[in-house]
């Protein structure tokens, strides 16, 4: 992508009424004035409550909304020329239960208050395969952590990747540390059993992935 293709997108994401770009600072130094009021005042209801972390060009978030009518939907990315376009299809479409949030997940924390989550879903994160980068990937022990301070004591987690790494990297996890695996598919498209919201969704580079022959693989888990 070009860098004024970049700016256009900066400059009108500036103007979606369901897109929030916080400072680092705004997120850290202070108190978020959003934290523990999503559902007041962006969504002015009380659904459920629904995070997509790493959202990339937001089509999940999207679609899960265009599903759930009666849920609330925030896809996060640090990378707002990404969720540009799920946040214009938002509009264009007149989707009233779906925003996006412009921020490090690592900050999630800040932006959100404890048990204000019902759900969370990691959709195709970067499996961060070399033992360096372990603190970036999406799973980790850091980031359960940081999930389970905002997540409601029964909530949910999703974890979609095409990576047979990251899945068997996760279950391992989950097992070695007590928590609860409601449901596990190493072959989405292959094997019975997963809900409609997991196959009935294909993102750009799922589909793309399905080209290659790449299973899909899939986790449900509770965090004890």
């Amino acid at each position: 992508m070009g860098s004024k293709n970049k700016l256009k997108r900066f400059i009108e994401n500036d103007s979606f009424s369901n897109v929030f770009q916080p400072t680092r600072d705004e997120l850290v130094k202070k108190k978020y004035p959003l934290k523990g009021q999503w559902r007041n005042e962006v969504f002015e209801n009380d659904n459920p409550l629904v995070l997509e972390l790493g959202c990339g060009k937001g089509e999940y978030a999207v679609a899960l909304a265009r599903q759930y009518p009666n849920r609330n939907f925030i896809g996060i990315d640090i990378k707002g020329a990404r969720f540009w376009r799920g946040a214009k299809t938002a509009i264009e479409e007149r989707i009233p239960n779906v925003a996006f949030l412009r921020s490090q997940i690592e900050l999630i924390e800040h932006a959100f208050a404890k048990n204000e989550v019902d759900e969370i879903w990691i959709t195709f994160p970067d499996p961060q395969i070399k033992y360096k980068r372990t603190k970036h990937r999406l799973t980790n022990i850091q980031f359960l952590s940081r999930y389970k301070t905002i997540l409601k004591p029964e909530g949910i987690v999703h974890l979609k990747t095409d990576s047979e790494y990251m899945h068997g990297y996760t279950l391992g996890l989950l097992h070695g540390m007590g928590h609860e695996v409601l449901y596990a598919n190493h072959d989405i498209y292959k094997l019975e059993g997963s809900p409609p919201e997991v196959t009935g969704i294909k993102t750009f580079y799922e589909l793309q992935y399905l080209e290659q022959q790449k299973p899909i693989t899939y986790i449900r888990f509770k965090l004890n």
